[in-house]
């Protein structure tokens, strides 16, 4: 424990900026800052409010690019992290490292799966759905949908059992 009362090794601003970008350069996509401040919160001794802060300056000297509220590293900030990061104390890598881990397979498994609908000319709507391993797509459906609520209900549901659908799909053409 610090001075202050703060737990974990990182408290001061410049830390706690090498902490986030270390942090997104283990990340497959941009983020909130709530995911991130889940991540940066590891380390018992960052506040939500200097992390918000941190990152505010780190969008503001072009480290960190925000878009639709999420955040990404900039050229800049992958450089500058690389170089810095080793200045991190290990403990705090290896913890943040394996709480990212989580966060990526979602990030990755979420990048795999794409919904959309459209509305189509009878006043129903026309919903995409499609399954990727990473390589290329694996499946697609199209779906006609009698509303948006039902497209909608149709996209969440795919979202949340692709693997399940596709491995079912198999099953019932292989049979």
């Amino acid at each position: 424990m610090d001075m202050r009362g703060n737990f974990g090794f990182i408290h001061e601003k410049l830390e706690i900026k090498i902490f986030i970008l270390f942090i997104l350069r283990r990340l497959p996509e941009p983020v909130t800052l709530d995911v991130l401040a889940e991540l940066a919160m590891c380390d018992g001794g960052i506040s939500y409010f200097d992390l918000a802060e941190c990152v505010a300056e780190l969008v503001k000297t072009e480290h960190l690019c925000l878009a639709d509220n999420k955040y990404t590293l900039t050229q800049k900030g992958v450089r500058n992290g690389e170089t810095t990061e080793i200045s991190l104390p290990y403990s705090v890598r290896k913890e943040a490292e394996d709480a990212a881990s989580a966060i990526r397979a979602a990030l990755n498994r979420n990048t795999m799966i794409r919904t959309s609908h459209s509305k189509s000319h009878d006043g129903g709507c026309m919903v995409e759905l499609s399954l990727s391993d990473g390589i290329g797509e694996v499946v697609s459906i199209e779906l006609f949908a009698a509303n948006e609520k039902q497209a909608l209900l149709l996209e969440n549901g795919f979202r949340k059992k692709a693997e399940n659908i596709y491995n079912a799909l198999i099953e019932m053409i292989l049979e």
